[in-house]
């Protein structure tokens, strides 16, 4: 189970919260509540879904353990990346056949919709469709980004292959040989992303309830009961997307599903803001960057010219600490426009891994559906799948959804596994220094 105090706390020192309009004052829910459809979870997914289910006309409750965004939603780095992680088109297709082709697409527009979704309801996200680039940190992964390449381009992705000259000129780094770029990428505020869809929500006439985490779920009678301390909502649907924080309130909400995915720490920082000058010298058309590293180099800015970059840590001990060093040398060697770096926010928050890298989507029950394997690819991904639960919750027959749907099998040992996990940083490390044949 995560530690309610440290989510908490890293969630207060985030860059988002600090330069964020702050949270509406949303209601605790007390006493029974019906609706048509009810949403465990305000994030990307379930917030993206109320949006969809409301311009259908469906009523809809969304129920929140803190307050929107509060999770993995509100703290990452706010990349709009229309990939993911590792399942390129043919291993989708592969993977789940007719729901692979209809996954492939969806994830091929995923950054397109975000952004349309933004423009269509006004939302206040400081977004930016500047693309997304993808070096290759070793000349043997230039067959990576071909391959990448490749197969998004025969799906009708807006890709382009870059050589070591086009990723020096598009960001002002010379480390990296090359890579792909994808142009309907780019960045959010994803807090503020988050907290203008709530807003959004409440306007269309849904209905949020925060610091109400629901404590158990079920199927009774025709209709699905869910359980908070003070309250309770019956409806026709239900919709499970608390992801990576499913057991950080409520152990027993959904055990099994928690237990599917191991929640990673990620760590974010955001630099001072840079100088013009700087500017046109490092990433000077503000595409958002992160490369082929196991142990990652992400980076993009945010709207006050500040970089939002990140890292890793085997042992989070003072990580706050320690990354501002590690990191500030990391980012003055991948720029050498940058003769000292300074950051003003330090914050974590939980990336939900599966151990193939694939998002895991499942049938909870009768019009009762959840999934949890962001991988590192929510931002772009949760928001477009928040369209496709909408129309499985609406009735749209499953068989045209990008929903590849798949039985809940928690991992093995999964309390090891997760105590263990942040020393595989550690081969990815290994695995960065050797080259790909």
């Amino acid at each position: 189970m995560n530690d309610p105090a440290s989510i908490i706390g890293n969630f207060e020192r985030s860059h988002w919260s600090q330069v964020s309009e702050p949270a509406l004052p949303w209601p605790v829910l007390e006493g029974p509540h019906e609706t048509e459809v009810v949403i465990i979870g305000s994030g990307f997914t379930g917030l993206s879904t109320a949006l969809h289910l409301l311009e259908a006309g469906k009523q809809v409750t969304v129920i929140e353990a803190q307050q929107p965004g509060f999770g993995a939603s509100g703290r990452n780095n706010g990349q709009v990346i229309p990939t993911l992680t590792r399942l390129d088109p043919d291993m989708m297709i592969s993977q789940y056949q007719g729901a692979g082709e209809r996954l492939a697409d969806l994830v091929r527009d995923s950054a397109g919709m975000l952004f349309d979704l933004v423009r269509k309801h006004g939302l206040q996200a400081e977004a930016e469709q500047s693309g997304w680039i993808q070096p290759a940190h070793t000349p043997g992964r230039i067959k990576l980004s071909e391959q990448r390449f490749k197969q998004w381009e025969k799906r009708g992705a807006p890709v382009r292959m870059l050589d070591r000259a086009d990723v020096e000129r598009l960001t002002g780094s010379p480390i990296w040989h090359g890579g792909f770029m994808n142009d309907s990428g780019g960045h959010i505020n994803p807090l503020a992303f988050a907290r203008s869809m709530a807003a959004r929500v409440k306007q269309l006439g849904g209905v949020i309830f925060a610091r109400s985490p629901a404590q158990t779920m079920q199927y009774q009678n025709g209709f699905w009961h869910v359980q908070t301390p003070k309250g309770s909502v019956k409806a026709h649907g239900l919709l499970l997307a608390s992801h990576s924080y499913t057991d950080a309130f409520a152990p027993d909400l959904m055990p099994d599903l928690a237990r599917e995915v191991v929640p990673v720490l990620s760590w974010q920082m955001a630099t001072e803001p840079l100088g013009e000058s700087q500017r046109a010298a490092i990433i000077p058309a503000r595409q958002a960057v992160s490369d082929t590293h196991g142990d990652l180099y992400f980076m993009r800015y945010d709207a006050r010219h500040q970089l939002v970059t990140g890292g890793a840590l085997v042992i989070p001990y003072r990580g706050h600490e320690r990354l501002r060093g590690r990191i500030g040398d990391r980012l003055m060697r991948i720029f050498p426009q940058l003769p000292s770096v300074r950051f003003t926010a330090v914050w974590n928050g939980y990336i939900g891994m599966t151990s193939d890298y694939a998002p895991r989507i499942h049938r909870l029950g009768p019009n009762g559906y959840g999934w949890v394997g962001c991988n590192g690819r929510g931002v772009a991904l949760s928001t477009a799948l928040g369209g496709e639960f909408a129309k499985a919750l609406a009735g749209e027959p499953l068989d045209r959804l990008a929903l590849p749907l798949s039985e809940i099998k928690p991992l093995p040992f999964h309390g090891v596994i997760r105590r263990l996990a942040p020393v595989m940083l550690l081969d990815y490390r290994r695995r960065d220094l050797t080259e790909i044949s």
